[in-house]
């Protein structure tokens, strides 16, 4: 049986949300890809909702998510498991498709393993998110847990997409992973449950990984080519099934970098003011290729959207087509 060369994974687990989630993710999907599989990892009660409710044709090849590998690192430190075509796009659950991703895939070709992210990655990447910070950055926390494991550079890795097109690097890169978190307590990086979360994170050992094998990671900041851009309420134009959508991306870093900001009066005022200095007014308005709802505080649209589209048929256009890659 010929094995498609191109395709993409999702992985869900724990409330039956998450496989809504999945479940309206493809459907955007397919209104822009119609040709690439796509397989889903999840456990039985998953599979058997995707059934009752007329969502389990729009995935191709719907496998068992072992137990052990229900979490976040159980997953994306075990990819190498998890790889059923020759070029397999890992993408999470919570991304909206806005448009074609051909010229994505083209671009990822260059690459045998890939994670979106940035060059260099900042003391926040893996660091406390309070005046702790400051800490971090007196000490150079950061630079000794690079001399301490013999790396020179520290990317910033957001695992919303991962691409793995070679098997062996894969395997090399999410072993050497596994194994800088469980040296956690010799980096500077601290624990995400200490932050309230449930779940450790995979991104900055991800990282570490990808610079010890000498692998770059995918440009997460291209302007209209950027394979995923964060969802803001203020930048974000959209109708409710997100058939039309336009986002404003700031090209000056120092400006994007404030969509991270919670209070929605507070981001706006510090936008307008940076963006008011010379040079750093800036931006862009088009349609991105995908919206990944990243934030917590920003999740309610997408999930008002998953949740309608959990009850609607699914249509023809939205039915995985037969690979033709």
């Amino acid at each position: 049986m010929h094995t498609p060369k191109e395709g993409y994974v999702l992985h869900t687990y724990g409330p039956e949300r998450f496989v809504q989630h999945a479940a309206a993710s493809v459907m955007t999907l397919r209104r822009h890809d119609a040709h690439r599989p796509v397989a889903l990892f999840c456990p039985d009660t998953h599979r058997e909702r995707l059934r009752e409710h007329e969502k389990a044709d729009l995935f191709e090849d719907i496998h068992v998510l072992p137990e052990e590998h229900a979490s976040i690192t159980g997953f994306k430190h075990h990819l190498h498991r998890f790889m059923p075509y020759e070029r397999t796009l890992f993408v999470d659950a919570d991304i909206i498709w806005c448009r074609t991703p051909d010229p994505l895939w083209k671009q990822l070709q260059a690459y045998p393993f890939t994670a979106t992210g940035n060059e260099r990655a900042d003391f926040f990447f893996g660091g406390p998110k309070d005046w702790r910070i400051a800490i971090d950055v007196i000490l150079n926390r950061r630079k000794r847990t690079m001399r301490r494991f013999g790396i020179t550079h520290l990317p910033r890795v957001q695992a919303g997409m991962i691409y793995c097109a070679h098997r062996d690097t894969t395997q090399s890169v999410c072993e050497t992973a596994a194994s800088f978190l469980a040296k956690r307590a010799q980096t500077h990086f601290r624990s995400r449950l200490a932050e309230g979360r449930s779940e450790e994170s995979c991104e900055w050992s991800l990282a570490m990984a990808m610079s010890q094998h000498n692998l770059e990671v995918f440009p997460w900041l291209q302007g209209r080519l950027s394979p995923q851009l964060d969802f803001i309420e203020d930048w974000t134009t959209y109708d409710p099934d997100f058939l039309d959508v336009t986002y404003r991306y700031y090209t000056d870093r120092s400006v994007y970098a404030l969509r991270g900001i919670r209070n929605r009066a507070l981001r706006t005022f510090l936008t307008d003011f940076m963006s008011s200095l010379p040079g750093r007014s800036d931006y862009q308005e088009f349609t991105p290729v995908s919206l990944h709802f990243s934030w917590l505080h920003y999740k309610k649209p997408f999930r008002e959207f998953a949740e309608r589209m959990w009850t609607m048929p699914v249509e023809h256009h939205e039915r995985t087509a037969t690979a033709v890659n």
